[in-house]
């Protein structure tokens, strides 16, 4: 039995965090206190949010909020695959809901550079694990499924990430192409 009720005590939680407003840290660290909580309760996200697409992570949307000042995903890696390199442009939080995922944090570079990117840190995330994944100073990261199953995690954004413009980066290079990540359609 899907658990509504649960998520829908979490989306007004997160208008009231995102309405109070604040700085960026403030606001990402209460929203992952409240997503802590979601995962910790019998909600059960469902199934229809957690199809994999074996060409290509699919990127669901869970909830926009009305005015567009937040979004609620389901990102969805089958086994063995990766997002390229990206950025958000706005801040993150992920919780994960089912398998693991691997991520790659880079330092961000100023938008005139074009060199290699450089590492900060490693890390992986399990089910269960809140983190925040960005902030609009530090967002670059390369994420994949490291699990035998598919890798679903719920991921709250500071606007609605299908329609942001942000970029995609080259590892190598440092080159960068502006991109829409548009959202995946959701089938029942």
């Amino acid at each position: 039995m899907e658990k509504q009720h649960e998520m829908d005590q979490f989306i007004e939680n997160v208008a009231a965090i995102v309405q109070k407003g604040g700085d960026e840290r403030f606001i990402t660290a209460q929203v992952a206190a409240a997503l802590g909580v979601l995962l910790k309760s019998n909600y059960e996200l469902p199934t229809k949010y957690r199809v994999p697409n074996k060409n290509k992570y699919v990127l669901y949307p869970v909830y926009v909020a009305p005015d567009e000042s937040f979004s609620v995903a389901s990102a969805v890696w089958d086994v063995g695959q990766a997002a390229p390199i990206h950025d958000h442009r706005t801040w993150g939080v992920i919780g994960i809901v089912q398998g693991t995922e691997y991520e790659v944090s880079y330092v961000r570079p100023t938008d005139e550079e074009e060199k290699p990117l450089k590492e900060l840190e490693k890390s992986y995330l399990y089910e269960g694990d809140v983190a925040v994944c960005c902030t609009t100073d530090q967002d670059v990261h390369e994420v994949s499924c490291a699990s035998s199953i598919p890798c679903v995690g719920l991921h709250i954004y500071g606007g609605n990430i299908g329609k942001i413009t942000r970029y995609m980066y080259e590892k190598a290079t440092g080159k960068k192409k502006a991109v829409v990540t548009k959202w995946d359609k959701v089938t029942n």
